[in-house]
C-alpha cells in the first residue's frame, strides 16, 4: 500500500483554500488532514497532527521550530521579494504560485510523502511533568513515573530538559565520578538526528527505563530546536516518553510543554503553588492538555478538592508526604515499588495518557 503525504493548509484567502485542498486531494498524492486561519490555528494543528508537510502562504508561519520538523511548501498567489524573503527565513523547500504552478506544487507534496516503513512506525505519547513553583518535587514524580512505567513492561525514556542543573541525573544515581553521553551529542547533527542515535547515548538505569540526559553545564549549547528534533527521535524508540521539565518557561521548557500530548502539572497544597500553576498554565496555553497530582500531600488548610474547585478537574493523584523520599533522593535512590507512594505514582502512569501495551 502506497502511503500519501499527510498535508496541514494554512492559506489566507478561503476560496484559494479550498480550491488547494480539493486539488491535492484529487492528485491522489496528498491528504490534506487539517487547516488553519491563522499562525496560531497553525500551530496547534502542526503539533496535533504531526503533518509531513505544510502548505502555507509565508505569512502565516511565524518560524522553522513552530513547523516541528515537517517540510514546509509556501503558496501565494502573488511573488514579491517580501513573500519570498519571509518563505526563506521560514525554511520552506520550495515556493509555488497559484494556480499557474500548482502541478510544480502537487509534485513537492508527492515527494515528501513517507515511506511505508517509516509511516509504520509508531511515535510513542509524550508526558510532560512540570512543576510551576519550585520545590514542587517535578523530579521526584517525572523519575518515578519512569520506574513505574518499565515495571509495567512499557519502555520508557525520561527526557532531562533541565539543561543547567539536570537534577534527573542526581535523582536516579548517575555517577558523577564515570563519564556519561548527554543530550549535547545530537546537537552537531541537527536534522540528521535519528533514533539510532538517541538509543546510542541513552543511560540505562537498573529498573529498565532510559535517561536522556542534560549536560549540567551552563555552557552548553542546547537551544529549543535542539530538544524538539531530540523528543521527534526518541518517540520512535519507545512506548512512552516522560519529559522533566524545568520551572522556568524558557524556550526548552515550551519546547517540551508543546510537544506534550498531555502536561502533569504537580502542585503543593499552599496558595502559591496554585498561583504559580495557573499563572503557568495561561501563560504557556496548557488548558486543554494539562492534568494535576498533589505531592507531599499532609494536614493544611487547603486539601486536595481544593484543585477541582480551583482548576475544574481533580488530581490524578494525590501522592502523600514520606520522609524516606528525601533520604532516597540524597543517595541518588528511587523508593521501591511498594507503599502509599507507589500505588500514587502506579495510579498517574496508568490515568495520565495511554501508553500502548
Amino acid at each position: 500500500m502506497e502511503e500519501v503525504a499527510r498535508i496541514v493548509l494554512a492559506l489566507e484567502t478561503q476560496d484559494v483554500a479550498e480550491e488547494v485542498m480539493h486539488f491535492l486531494d484529487r492528485t491522489g498524492r496528498a491528504r490534506v488532514v487539517g487547516t488553519a486561519i491563522d499562525g496560531s490555528q497553525l500551530a496547534d494543528a502542526v503539533r496535533q497532527l504531526e503533518p509531513d508537510a505544510v502548505v502555507a502562504t509565508p505569512s502565516m508561519v511565524g518560524s522553522r521550530e513552530s513547523l516541528n520538523g515537517s517540510a514546509l511548501l509556501a503558496v501565494d498567489t502573488s511573488q514579491s521579494v517580501g513573500t519570498l524573503r519571509r518563505a526563506i527565513r521560514a525554511g520552506a523547500s520550495g515556493f509555488y504560485l497559484w494556480p499557474a504552478e500548482r502541478d510544480q506544487l502537487a509534485d513537492a507534496a508527492a515527494r515528501v510523502r513517507p515511506t511505508l516503513e517509516h509511516a509504520q512506525v509508531e511515535r510513542a505519547p509524550v508526558l510532560a511533568v512540570y512543576g510551576p513553583r519550585g520545590g514542587a518535587g517535578t523530579t521526584f514524580v517525572a523519575t518515578h513515573l519512569a520506574a513505574s512505567y518499565a515495571r509495567s513492561k512499557r519502555r520508557c525514556v525520561l527526557v532531562d530538559l533541565d539543561v543547567v542543573f539536570a537534577d534527573a541525573s542526581a535523582a536516579v544515581g548517575v555517577p558523577i565520578d564515570e563519564p556519561v553521553r548527554t543530550i549535547a551529542e545530537l546537537v552537531a547533527l541537527q536534522d540528521e538526528v535519528a533514533p539510532q542515535h538517541v538509543e546510542e547515548i541513552v543511560w540505562r538505569h537498573p529498573l529498565g527505563f532510559g535517561v536522556l540526559l542534560a549536560p549540567g553545564d551552563g555552557l552548553a549549547r542546547l537551544g529549543a530546536e535542539d530538544y524538539r528534533r531530540a523528543i521527534a527521535a526518541t518517540r520512535r524508540t519507545c512506548d512512552v516518553v516522560v519529559l522533566h521539565v524545568p520551572r522556568a518557561l524558557d524556550g526548552v521548557a515550551r519546547a517540551g510543554l508543546e510537544a506534550a500530548d498531555r502536561v502533569l502539572i504537580v502542585l503543593g497544597l499552599d496558595v502559591l503553588s496554585f498561583r504559580d500553576a495557573k499563572r503557568a498554565i495561561e501563560a504557556a496555553g496548557l488548558e486543554d492538555r494539562c492534568a494535576f497530582v498533589v505531592n507531599r500531600a499532609s494536614r493544611s488548610e487547603i486539601s486536595p478538592k481544593d484543585v477541582e474547585r480551583v482548576f475544574g478537574h481533580a488530581p490524578l493523584a494525590v501522592i502523600p508526604s514520606d520522609r524516606a523520599v528525601r533520604s532516597a533522593q540524597d543517595r541518588g535512590r528511587l523508593l521501591p515499588a511498594r507503599g502509599r507512594v507507589a500505588r500514587a505514582v502506579d495510579r498517574i502512569a496508568r490515568t495520565a495518557i495511554e501508553v500502548p501495551a
